[in-house]
């Protein structure tokens, strides 16, 4: 089941209505491989038998998921269930937690990122992060988005720097909102504005991989709806994996939903079908509303 044309469906199993819908999508068929239909392409981000631990305590067990190139994926599930803790695996965000370790594997590109050779600071160049609440620097709107290609050595001009700024504000679609106060404080912006500038910021270092840690859960509905449709916009230059609360969201902007549930990866498919023709019991009762 879909709506005609804009997001796709918005609806969950047994909806009566699907929700309005936003700006264009393809419809379903014509979306990426996925798990189900058998992948045609290598995956971009392949996690098998990954185990993670905070000390003696192991919050992810057995996870194995293949998510592939210039697709959404979702990762949904109850608080605690460990979808972010698995979100921050994928670019060793986690390194940082005292006692914290994986075991399995998590491949990027066919790349063990967390081989000994591996160079985290250009893992995390390469796999960009979006938290949840905005964080812009207490700098300029323009200095904000430069920061990373400043410190990366990235640019070799000041013009260059201009262009990659201003590019990079296009692409988080910004730019026509900002251009005239590119030196005004971040701070100065709407919170939908600061959560873009800190897409734009990530974007600046041109990443391969974008995760987003629930962006658009303190937004309004309106900032909520430009965040939702400048992730399809990007999908078709980056590799995207959101986690997300919202049912009508992740039904909305993913390509693939995968369902958490107690540190365990219960079930991962097309989107249309976890959201109504789901496999597990579990993840029917989740999406429906019958707990979580």
């Amino acid at each position: 089941m879909e709506t005609g044309g804009g997001y796709r469906y918005s609806m969950l199993i047994h909806a009566a209505t699907p929700a309005p819908v936003l700006g264009g999508r393809p419809a379903a068929s014509e979306s990426h491989p996925t798990a189900s239909q058998g992948p045609t392409v290598k995956p971009k981000i392949d996690v098998s038998s990954m185990n993670f631990f905070y000390g003696a305590n192991r919050v992810l067990e057995n996870i194995k998921l293949a998510i592939h190139p210039n697709q959404v994926t979702a990762l949904i599930g109850p608080s605690g269930c460990g979808k972010s803790t698995f979100l921050r695996s994928l670019n060793r965000m986690n390194d940082i937690v005292p006692g914290a370790r994986v075991e399995g594997s998590i491949r990027i590109d066919d790349q063990d990122i967390y081989a000994s050779s591996v160079d985290v600071v250009d893992l995390r160049r390469r796999v960009g992060m979006v938290f949840q609440k905005s964080n812009p620097f207490p700098k300029s709107i323009f200095e904000n988005v430069a920061y990373g290609l400043r410190i990366n050595h990235m640019t070799r001009s000041r013009e260059e720097l201009r262009g990659r700024v201003e590019s990079s504000l296009k692409a988080a679609a910004l730019w026509d909102e900002v251009r005239d106060r590119l030196h005004a404080s971040a701070m100065s912006l709407s919170g939908g504005q600061q959560q873009r500038l800190c897409i734009a910021r990530a974007l600046a270092v041109e990443p391969d991989i974008l995760l987003m840690d629930e962006p658009a859960s303190a937004l309004d509905p309106i900032a909520t709806q430009r965040i939702e449709e400048l992730i399809y916009q990007l999908k078709h230059r980056y590799t995207i994996v959101i986690v997300t609360h919202n049912m009508q969201q992740a039904a909305r902007v993913s390509d693939v939903t995968a369902f958490f549930w107690l540190g365990k990866l219960v079930e991962s498919d097309r989107t249309e079908k976890i959201f109504t023709a789901p496999t597990e019991k579990l993840t029917e009762d989740y999406v429906t509303g019958r707990f979580g």
